[in-house]
């Protein structure tokens, strides 16, 4: 069979790209060279000799007799989106953050509106091509020698190798997506529509937000082939405003799936980028994500905030950032003890369901029952007496409490034992022992909460 010119491309590059990685002298940490990230563990900047990627941040093809396309693993989203929206296509689920990639989803999990029904991203991939640690070019399917990689590499987050290239499943698309609004005076009232809603064939997104413990919505979407009038939301109007203010809204498929990118969800407020004076200023290509992403990095490095904080003589605040599920059934309880710990409003609701009865063992949810996603992200003042890591480890302990789980792309403070009770431990040290057998790269434990 033969193979076209995008993919002898790529095999050139897999070629350089394993030969750079056997070149690297022994004990050299292997770090991949990447412009961009959406993790919350910040780390120092990668090495001279980290791995050039470059050429993996391509859409290879676009199949739309089979609704499906072959990926480099480190093309983001946003590049992915323009490639299939022109065939009426779109990935399954798409992260809400334009940069984020389609091999860090996949290694690290994703989650957005359709994954009531869809699930995750890693359950739309067929067959995942990935580089392991000793620099083998591993072919990973469903029913192949390395099934086993194929479902344990969800939730790896880069320990077990980089996905290069993922073929993956479409799903239709329309041109516009109708919104509806609709507002719950208690999480009680919410978590029963959204089990209700959830089951409804006509809806194709479901979301929510939460301003208050008695005021919430959520936000139910389907496509339709018109509008009667298109809203715009990437320059000086903001969207989550729009779900208090508009019961009814339209958006073009494109807006609707990057209508939280703009201003990070609502955390762009933080850096005045909401300011009516400031928004003006702002240049609209820099109303995004990954741009707001960058200067909290910085801020981080240099502490310039706790430095402010200092000189005024505020108390210490923490960084809360999180995306955790409960189950449905637990929500209400979920954010009535939010409100009394922790305090950050808005948060965002996104209920998830795998899609697969098989389950994947390093992030263990239960495969057909309704969990919700909550998302938070701000920070929070320390008490007196309470050290680092103090609002996150009452989170943590909850969300275990309640038998949910917790994404892993921000600080973490389990100890050891907890976290391979709670990450499925004995499948990852096997794992581990057939694709890392030198333990080039660090373990997950090291990587999520050592910060290795």
């Amino acid at each position: 069979m033969s193979r076209s010119p995008a993919l002898i491309t790529h095999d050139d590059a897999l070629r350089v790209l394993r030969a750079q990685l056997v070149g690297l002298p022994d004990g050299s940490p292997i770090r991949l060279a990447k412009p961009t990230s959406n993790l919350f563990r910040f780390r120092d900047p990668a090495p001279v000799n980290a791995l050039d990627v470059s050429a993996f941040t391509r859409v290879l093809h676009v199949d739309p007799t089979t609704r499906t396309a072959d990926v480099g693993g480190m093309t983001t989203y946003e590049n992915l989106v323009d490639a299939t929206l022109p065939h009426g296509l779109m990935p399954t689920v798409v992260p809400q953050l334009r940069t984020i990639t389609i091999g860090g989803a996949v290694a690290g999990l994703g989650i957005e509106s359709s994954s009531f029904r869809a699930g995750m991203p890693h359950e739309a991939v067929l067959e995942l091509e990935i580089l392991t640690p000793d620099g083998d070019i591993v072919l990973a399917t469903p029913d192949n020698e390395h099934r086993d990689l194929f479902f344990g590499f969800p939730n790896s987050y880069g320990t077990l190798g980089y996905a290069l290239r993922l073929r993956i499943e479409l799903a239709p698309t329309r041109p516009f997506v109708a919104l509806r609004h609709i507002g719950y005076g208690s999480a009680a009232e919410c978590a029963s529509a959204i089990d209700e809603v959830c089951a409804d064939p006509e809806i194709d997104f479901v979301d929510g937000t939460v301003f208050a413990g008695n005021e919430m919505y959520l936000t139910l979407g389907r496509f339709t082939d018109s509008a009667p009038r298109v809203s715009d939301y990437t320059g000086g109007r903001i969207y989550y405003h729009s779900v208090r203010d508009r019961a009814e809204d339209y958006l073009t498929t494109r807006d609707y799936l990057w209508r939280w990118d703009t201003d990070w969800f609502w955390c762009s407020k933080a850096l005045g980028a909401q300011h009516p004076l400031v928004r003006r200023l702002w240049p609209r290509r820099y109303l995004r994500s990954d741009v707001y992403r960058r200067i909290v990095a910085l801020d981080r490095r240099y502490e310039l905030s706790a430095r402010v904080d200092r000189v005024l003589g505020r108390p210490v605040r923490e960084p809360v950032i999180q995306d955790i599920e409960v189950p449905l059934g637990r929500l209400a309880e979920f954010l009535e003890f939010f409100d009394d710990e922790i305090g950050i409003r808005p948060v965002w609701l996104c209920p998830v369901r795998l899609r697969e009865s098989h389950g994947w063992p390093l992030y263990p949810m239960p495969p057909g029952e309704l969990f919700v996603n909550v998302g938070f992200w701000a920070t929070v003042p320390l008490g007196h007496g309470e050290g680092p890591g103090h609002h996150n480890r009452l989170i943590e302990r909850k969300v275990t409490e309640l038998g949910g789980h917790k994404s892993l792309y921000s600080d973490s403070y389990f100890t050891e034992d907890e976290f391979w009770l709670r990450y499925d431990g004995g499948t990852y040290r096997k794992l581990k022992e057939i694709y890392d057998p030198r333990g080039r790269l660090p373990d997950l434990y090291a990587k999520c909460v050592g910060n290795q």
